[in-house]
């Protein structure tokens, strides 16, 4: 941080008690000299390991990524050794006829008395077979990474919703995916090298999207704990990666011909930009299928040929377009050796693939009623399935200049349950519902019209585009030279032609040929290297509640507190960190804390957020408790007569994908267990 923080004395508000309750405890005299009991801000770390790129050194052989996607999941690793080569996993059992499967469905299905049975296409596929009766007992889950997201009040025993309506702890439902992951890699790993030791040798790194908050974070992490993928006594062999940065990281490593330049202004890649999208990514996509019979990508050893156009300052925006989310980050290239800083702090939004699915559904319920569709998931959850499926194939073939009508099958045990509950058939349903861009073929299909199709992706498209647009228009935005489209959706045609018509005069629109693997493959280069983002963004503002000097005329008496004939004034708001602020790897904000008693064990501090930046008190409006520091302090001898007071120092750090916390006892030096809890409130 360039700028130095408030160093002020203050005084913590609430200092725990033995049993870990917190009570406003002012210390009895405090002047300056009386540290031990105050909050020191002090200023960051002002050391040349603040203001320089640190290397951390890597004890690990193998980086291993996850992404794990709303829609389908996958996993890549590499040796240390040989960082150029990223290998992608073994191909998946089952899959969709023209489907690359370097990826599976984010599919999970538990036995009926909730234990783990299999995941991605085969448990798609299991499902599917079941009898309609034996269906409505097993546990199907998919597309649940999203609930993590829309959840404001995220626990460790928030529950997740099955197909069939019965309900699992969700940090189990995660955890069983991530097990999957492991045992998969790991088995794949040790037929490659087989004195492999996974619980040393291997680091993990999961992605998630940028605009999560601390407590979806944390929720990963301790699924991963849970899933046996790290120990919670090693965090470091766990990193949290940032999808669009990620994404961003990887974009730096490609060559030309592993680009498509969407841009109206230029003469790129070989073929002129207004040549037709949708053949040019098709033409890019076939290159990409041949070369899949390896499973081995090399990346530069340095920058690629599109970075070493660029300069230091030059500016561009990642836009990651995902089942669930659109994650957008700006990034500006700091110098020479390319290392990023985040410009403004990470947005989007569930603007993401699933939004045409739910527009899909809204269409069904407006021709065969609402109620009716609710029954049939409830009653036939596997032909719901199918029928998603069916739709999904369908998708992705949307493309603008489509003119042909799409068909979608309906299963059979649709058409009979209809006919069963409504006393009429799935064609007479059609015709009264009035809706004209959806007819009935013969074959047993919902033959839908292109204007239908691209109505459903509209309101979808629609809200990305207007997400892009607000944020060109930020002020530290301003001179963005590129637009990376990166994620799963941004294969669609659909997306690519949108964001194309409205941002090619203003920046140069660029997809990576692999598109939708460019974030695993990033989440391994950053496992590599996690220093590679510099500097980023905070994207809420973070402090305590401390007690002040009262002084008339600038406190509300409300908050005046009268103790050992001292005035105070509760509730002020002592900031850490401001939103949008940039921190960079290395700052770390510190603070001291004194027990209210020399015995005493822990010390539980509560931690406010805002996205206001003019936060005075924990009391104003937009502030929230949204966590605690818990420190575990080491006993000491309290006959000695030399303690007569304990200093315990904690140091934050905000830059990294993840708030850490580290203490000390300053006294006897010794380390203080800490922690940062998000998820217990």
């Amino acid at each position: 941080m360039s700028t130095l923080l408030d160093n002020r004395m203050r005084t913590l508000q609430t200092v725990s008690n033995m049993d870990g309750s917190c009570t406003p405890s002012p210390p009895s005299s405090p002047s300056l000299h009386n540290e031990s009991c105050n909050i020191a801000p002090l200023t960051p770390d002002q050391s040349p390991r603040s203001e320089h790129r640190m290397v951390r050194s890597s004890s690990f052989s193998v980086v291993v990524a996850i992404d794990f996607g709303t829609t389908s999941s996958g996993y890549a690793f590499s040796f240390s050794k040989d960082p150029e080569a990223i290998h992608m996993m073994r191909k998946w059992e089952g899959g969709d006829p023209g489907v690359a499967n370097q990826k599976t469905p984010t599919s999970l299905l538990l036995t009926p008395d909730k234990g783990f049975h299999s995941f991605g296409y085969t448990a798609r596929d299991f499902y599917h077979d079941l009898d309609p009766e034996e269906a409505r007992e097993w546990l199907y889950f998919e597309k649940f990474k999203m609930r993590i997201h829309s959840t404001s009040d995220l626990t460790m025993m928030t529950e997740l919703e099955a197909v069939n309506g019965k309900k699992v702890q969700a940090v189990v439902v995660f955890a069983h995916a991530l097990r999957f992951f492991k045992e998969h890699a790991v088995k794949e790993l040790r037929d490659q090298c087989p004195s492999l030791d996974p619980s040393e040798s291997i680091r993990w790194v999961i992605t998630v999207p940028a605009i999560w908050k601390q407590p979806a974070k944390q929720f990963m992490r301790e699924a991963s704990y849970l899933a046996g993928l790290v120990s919670p006594e090693n965090p470091e062999q766990l990193l949290i990666a940032l999808e669009p940065e990620a994404a961003s990281i990887y974009c730096r490593k490609l060559r030309l011909h592993q680009l498509i330049d969407l841009s109206s202004k230029a003469f790129y890649n070989g073929f002129h930009a207004e040549r037709s999208i949708d053949s040019s990514f098709r033409q890019a996509r076939e290159q990409l299928r041949r070369s899949r019979h390896s499973r081995t990508f090399l990346v530069e050893t340095g920058m690629g040929e599109l970075w070493s156009e660029m300069q230091a300052g030059d500016r561009y925006i990642v836009v990651d377009c995902g089942g669930g989310t659109v994650d957008l980050t700006v990034h500006q290239i700091e110098q020479s050796q390319g290392t990023l800083k985040e410009l403004y702090k990470a947005s989007g939004g569930p603007y993401g693939a699933v939004g045409v699915d739910l527009a899909f559904e809204k269409m069904l319920c407006q021709i065969f009623s609402e109620d009716f569709i609710q029954t049939f998931k409830v009653k036939r959850p596997a032909a719901w399935v199918d029928l998603m499926i069916a739709f999904e194939a369908r998708k992705r073939t949307a493309a603008p200049q489509r003119s042909n009508h799409l068909n979608i099958s309906l299963p059979f045990s649709f058409i009979d349950f209809y006919k069963k509950n409504k006393g009429q058939n799935v064609e007479t349903a059609l015709r009264k519902s009035g809706v004209n861009f959806v007819k009935w073929s013969s074959q047993g299909m919902l033959r839908m019209s292109s204007e239908a199709m691209n109505e459903l992706f509209q309101p979808t498209i629609q809200q990305i585009v207007q997400h892009i647009g607000d944020l060109m228009k930020k002020p530290d935005v301003k001179g963005i030279k590129y637009l990376f489209l990166v994620g799963g959706f941004a294969e669609s045609p659909m997306l690519q032609n949108a964001v194309q018509t409205a941002f090619s005069d203003v920046c140069r629109v660029i997809i990576p040929q692999d598109v939708g693997l460019t974030i695993l493959k990033g989440a391994v280069l950053f496992g590599l290297d996690p220093t590679i983002v510099r500097v980023r963004r905070s994207p809420l503002t973070y402090g305590v509640g401390v007690l002040n000097k009262f002084v008339e005329g600038k406190h509300p008496k409300e908050k005046l507190l009268v103790k050992e004939g001292k005035n105070w004034c509760t509730d002020i708001f002592d900031k850490f960190v401001s939103v949008d602020q940039s921190v960079a790897l290395g700052d770390i904000v510190q603070r001291s804390y004194c027990p209210a008693r020399l015995g005493q064990r822990k010390i539980i501090i509560n931690i406010y957020c805002s996205s206001a930046d003019d936060v005075v008190y924990i009391t104003d409006p937009g502030v929230r408790k949204c966590g605690t520091i818990n420190l575990e302090l080491p006993d000491v001898d309290e006959s000695d007569a030399k303690i007569s007071r304990r200093e315990i120092k904690a140091s934050m750090q905000f830059g990294d994908t993840e708030i850490k916390v580290a203490a000390m006892d300053v006294k006897t030096s010794k380390t203080v267990r800490a922690a940062i809890d998000f998820l217990s409130n």
